[in-house]
């Protein structure tokens, strides 16, 4: 009896994956909670509590969280369980230094392609900004920040510069929980955001780059010296 032969190049070797992929949901869940602060750097995910909250089995709960320590966000601990990550002042400071090289890359390719539409899109985000700023919405403002930041890079059309910048963002949102804040002033957020405006107006890639290293220097400074004081406290 002989066995049917199969075409290797029919053959499969993996299964495919359903578009509702069970444990990149479930990390998608703990990311937004690390972003919004609902998860504290330091603070324990046990695995138990997560899987019960979100109505699945342990073992995918155990696979997303080792997805994320894999991506920096959570850092395991033997015999203690997952831990959401609690950066220091060199991480913030790297991290921004990262976030500067892609996003001048990301803001000179999106200058090549960007549109009248586009720029609208950019003047409603800094204006979201202002309001928020006025208003003295200074949680809401953080992650308007970012979405400003994002159209950008997502403008320049490469969608690994985005990726990273997701992750990045991450990051510095669960970072900054650990001070608390970022300015004292919500409104300084805001204004900080027109001379890019400007540059991107006048699509001046010279220009804007100068714009965002000064932009992003400031971030970062006030970032590390909230850190540093926070560490002697």
């Amino acid at each position: 009896m002989f066995e049917k032969f199969q075409d290797p190049s029919t053959a499969r070797t993996f299964k495919v994956l359903e578009p509702d992929d069970l444990v990149t949901r479930i990390a998608d869940q703990v990311v937004r909670a690390i972003g919004d602060g609902r998860l504290r750097p330091g603070e324990k995910v046990a695995e138990a509590k997560l899987a019960r909250e979100l109505g699945t089995s342990r073992a995918p709960a155990r696979e997303a969280l080792r997805l994320l320590e894999s991506q920096g966000l959570i850092v395991s601990h033997p015999r203690r369980g997952f831990f959401v990550h609690a950066y220091d002042s060199k991480e913030m400071h790297d991290i921004y230094d990262l976030r500067e090289v892609l996003e001048i890359h990301a803001s000179r390719m999106a200058l090549k392609r960007i549109t009248e539409a586009d720029l609208a899109r950019l003047e409603a985000q800094v204006e979201t900004l202002h309001r928020l700023g006025r208003a003295g919405a200074a949680q809401e403002q953080v992650a308007e920040d970012y979405r400003f930041h994002r159209m950008l890079c997502e403008l320049g059309d490469n969608g690994q510069i985005l990726r990273i910048f997701d992750q990045l963002a991450t990051q510095l949102r669960a970072g900054i929980a650990i001070v608390g804040r970022l300015y004292d002033d919500p409104e300084r957020i805001a204004a900080s955001h027109d001379p890019l405006m400007e540059a991107i107006r006048a699509r001046d890639a010279d220009r804007l780059e100068a714009q965002l290293r000064e932009h992003l220097a400031d971030a970062r400074e006030h970032v590390v010296a909230l850190y540093l004081a926070a560490s002697v406290a």
